[in-house]
């Protein structure tokens, strides 16, 4: 058989008019004086022919793809060769294999390539009119041998590797059998015998019903953004990757190729902009119903902090000399990544409310006193728990707010303790299968609201949701008052001891209302100096007045120069002896700290009294107190920031002076301080992401307002309608939660103790935080949270401590149904999603670009029936 593999004999010659006749002598002619006056086959007719001739020598000369992200190196190695060859066929002298040929058969090439001018980049299954010689795959012009880009590297020659047929016309743009491709192929018989069996006009018709139709079909299963709206991938499980559906709107194409690559080898602009490959990443998986909507460029933006300006809560606390932080000598190393295989319940005595870090009996046992309700801090266990816990029996999906704020399943708190203490107080009651929530307190027993409102019109200056944004309450109970203060717009952090009020604070969570369990004892609270626009406490059962007043003292560093201190509780309005003496002793110490009481008042309906404070503006008062007065003021040495792990001190800090130092000027009126920039803030500071402060924290807050509007609201099937309760794992600025703003939730902001100290700058927005150290459990109840975030927070824990400890504590947070949202590197999004199937979640989206990769996981109700070892 000839080269070629041409069959004159069937070429239908008779179908040809006279002109036709005419044209194909003329063409004939023309082949010949070619053939004689060149030593190059006549393919290299047009300009267009030519062009694509120079790419593919310049193919033969890339032997490595332009792409090192590609698994198999060797398949590339084997598609160089390959296409290599038919380069040397197309442009090499044809001295070695073409001077057998004859005139008739030189003369059908010259005839099919008119053909082909005429109309033959047209035949591909390019239904949009895109570039001529564009592969679907290929789109981005890395034509340098790669392989499809989608096939880990399985096929060879750069055929379809998903097993679909080598003779598939264009599925990939680069099969051996399309002619229209390059025309590199004319001397290879077997690409030939497919596409020139019917001849040069029948051949045309093929590639338009092959490649328009049947490879539609296929298309239809691997076609690329920049070609059709629906993208399906298949990845290889056993590499620990994934099947994938990624659908797209196809309008999104440009915002998605704006970040792509400029090849080295192409400079055709019209394939540059069909750039939309598959991305090469083992991570596009997107259920039907959670499809990106456009952000995927901005959603992978790589956040890597630099060197700014702002220090950590770890080297603060540190340079106090108070805090023990694990350092990464004393980590094991990781070695293979974790499985997360054979989980188990966890064994401890608090069943399904287990909260380590406060339940750590064996630790509890060992303390030499209590007496400052030590017992009620933090004990973490030396090795954070890897097992689950279980859940209350007949648990239920949590009401959805406002709803909840008024009653919750009984099932899923099933304590009824309060209920018999409080219940006269209208705090909770059992209401057949509710506990319901009058909106009480024991200063409160007629309702928080008229409570609240008492408040504003006896002091019109606190201005509720204007001035007044961030509360801290102590002592919260069921956290009505801050339950209700979101009626005037107002964020509360509430708190309260895990103690003989039976899940207090899990009521507050489970109601949809911020809360964590905390006290006053012997450490700092986890929350910057400053920060707090008011305090409040009701009945809060702290010793404010005993050892120096060191527990109220540990408010006047949380609360803002010129802040207000809320006090209703019986020594402000009952005159038993005992009321007397703490009133007195309050007072005094109240005029030493230079507290100024602006205002006592009595809510009639309620029959309390409450008294309010204010903190200084400025060091006046301070300066005139006499020397050796107490409290003491602290030493210039002691930061008011440091709060992770700190013993407190029964001394003031001063009040910054400095127009251009925090603390220095009340913060702008709400809402308008949340999209600000602190005035604090200077160019002359590094922000965290290496830019000048000031526009460090704008890009930020625009860069998440474009995230959360484009993909998280509405590009990943979640039904915010069951979203209440959120948390950010590693906030920056508070962009993520700044951008949520309009939606009916709060945000948790989590500043790590060993990332840039950003926390007072969440507060000065009006938003709120605390600390953490992700190496240790959160002091949250279980099932606390509908949602958690975390951008690039797991593989910069993995530098401290394991993993998997923290994925069981995202579990145990994380309410049945609820989402973690992951934003990290590909290596670290692998080893989340692995461990989250094992957990039995539904991963209801992946995605990936370049290194970057997103991950959305949902909690499923599955928990292990096999009980872990006792906990110590």
């Amino acid at each position: 058989m000839a080269l070629f593999g041409r069959n004159p004999g069937r070429r239908p010659s008779n179908n040809y008019s006279t002109a036709t006749v005419i044209v194909f002598v003329a063409l004939v002619l023309v082949g010949v004086w070619m053939l004689t006056s060149s030593t190059f086959t006549p393919v290299s007719v047009t300009p267009e022919d030519k062009s694509q001739t120079n790419e593919l020598a310049q193919e033969t000369q890339n032997d490595v793809p332009t792409n090192t992200q590609q698994d198999d190196t060797g398949t590339n190695n084997e598609n160089n060769s390959n296409e290599s060859e038919n380069g040397k066929e197309n442009g090499e002298s044809v001295s070695n294999g073409e001077q057998n040929l004859n005139e008739k058969t030189e003369e059908e090439t010259i005839e099919r390539l008119n053909e082909d001018t005429k109309g033959g980049n047209e035949n591909k299954p390019n239904e949009k009119g895109e570039n001529e010689n564009t592969p679907n795959e290929d789109s981005t012009g890395e034509n340098e041998n790669k392989p499809n880009e989608d096939t880990n590297g399985e096929g060879e020659n750069n055929t379809d590797t998903k097993g679909d047929n080598e003779n598939n016309t264009d599925t990939k743009g680069k099969n051996e059998n399309n002619t229209d491709t390059k025309g590199e192929n004319e001397n290879n018989e077997e690409n030939r015998s497919e596409n020139e069996n019917n001849g040069s006009e029948e051949t045309k018709g093929d590639n338009q019903n092959n490649g328009g139709e049947e490879t539609k079909g296929e298309n239809e299963k691997e076609q690329t953004k920049g070609e059709n709206e629906n993208n399906t991938t298949k990845f290889d499980d056993e590499n620990g990757r994934t099947e994938e559906l990624v659908k797209q709107e196809s309008s999104n194409n440009e915002t998605t190729t704006e970040n792509l690559e400029e090849t080295p080898t192409n400079n055709n602009n019209e394939e540059t902009n069909n750039s939309n490959s598959n991305e090469e990443k083992p991570q596009e998986k997107i259920e039907q119903e959670s499809e990106p909507n456009g952000a995927q460029s901005e959603l992978l933006k790589e956040t890597t902090t630099s060197n700014s300006t702002f220090s950590t809560q770890a080297t603060e606390s540190s340079n106090e000399k108070k805090v023990q932080v694990k350092t990464e000598g004393e980590i094991k190393e990781q070695g293979e990544e974790e499985k997360g295989d054979g989980w188990k319940l966890c064994a401890s005595s608090a069943g399904a409310d287990y909260i380590p870090c406060l339940d750590n009996e064996e630790a509890i046992k060992k303390l030499r006193t209590t007496k400052h309700y030590e017992h009620r801090e933090r004990h973490c266990p030396d090795e954070s728990p890897t097992c689950l816990v279980p859940l209350p029996e007949g648990y239920k999906r949590p009401i959805d707010w406002p709803h909840s704020r008024d009653k919750i399943w009984y099932h899923n708190v099933p304590h009824t303790k309060l209920a018999d203490v409080k219940g006269h107080q209208n705090w909770v009651k059992v209401t057949g299968e509710y506990l319901t929530f009058p909106g009480g307190g024991t200063q409160f027993t007629k309702g928080a609201l008229h409570y609240i409102d008492t408040i504003q019109e006896s002091f019109p200056d606190i201005a509720w949701g204007k001035k007044t944004r961030v509360v801290l309450d102590v002592g919260c109970g069921v956290a009505s008052f801050g339950g209700f203060l979101f009626e005037r717009d107002v964020l509360t952090m509430s708190f309260a001891p895990k103690d003989e009020h039976e899940a207090q604070v899990q009521f507050a969570l489970e109601r949809g209302i911020p809360a964590i369990s905390a006290v006053m004892g012997t450490k700092r609270l986890p929350y910057p100096g400053l920060v707090f626009d008011v305090v409040h406490c009701a009945r809060c059962r702290v010793p404010w007045h005993i050892e120096g007043g060191m527990l109220l003292l540990e408010l006047n560093r949380m609360l803002r120069p010129g802040g207000y201190f809320v006090w209703s509780a019986t020594p402000v309005y009952q005159n038993l002896p005992e009321d007397v003496e703490i009133w007195n002793a309050m007072s005094e110490l109240m005029n030493s700290m230079c507290w100024k009481m602006v205002k006592k008042t009595k809510d009639a309906l309620n029959k309390v009294g409450l008294a309010i404070y204010q903190k200084p503006l400025d060091n006046n008062c301070y300066n005139k107190r006499p020397d050796n007065s107490t409290p003491p003021m602290c030493q210039q040495s002691d930061d008011p920031n440091a709060a992770w792990n700190v013993s407190l001190q029964a001394c003031m800090h001063k009040i910054p002076e400095s127009p251009v130092i925090r603390g220095a000027q009340w913060p702008t009126a709400w809402p308008e301080r949340l999209g600000k920039s602190p005035y604090w803030l200077n160019k002359s500071q590094t922000g965290v992401y290496g830019k000048p402060a000031p526009r460090d924290f704008e890009e930020d807050y625009q860069h998440w307002k474009h995230v959360v509007g484009s993909s998280y609201v509405n590009g990943m099937g979640i039904d915010w309608s069951h979203v209440r309760n959120v948390m950010d794992m590693r906030a920056v600025y508070g962009g993520f939660a700044a951008a949520l703003r309009d939606m009916k939730v709060w945000v948790m902001n989590i500043v790590p103790i060993d990332s840039p100290d950003t926390l007072p700058i969440i507060y000065e927005r009006g938003l709120f935080g605390m600390y953490h150290d992700w190496c240790e459990s959160f002091s949250t109840y279980p099932r606390s949270y509908d949602l958690l975030h975390a951008d690039h927070l797991f593989s910069r824990i993995k530098k401290r401590c394991k993993i998997l400890p923290l994925m069981a504590e995202v579990d145990r947070m994380l309410r049945p149904e609820g989402k973690l949202i992951v934003r990290d590197n590909i290596e670290t999004i692998n080893e989340i999603e692995s461990i989250a199937k094992s957990l039995k979640y539904e991963v209801r989206m992946a995605y990936s670009k370049e290194n970057e990769g997103l991950l959305c996981v949902q909690k499923t109700m599955w928990r292990p029936t096999e009980i872990d070892a006792p906990l110590s």
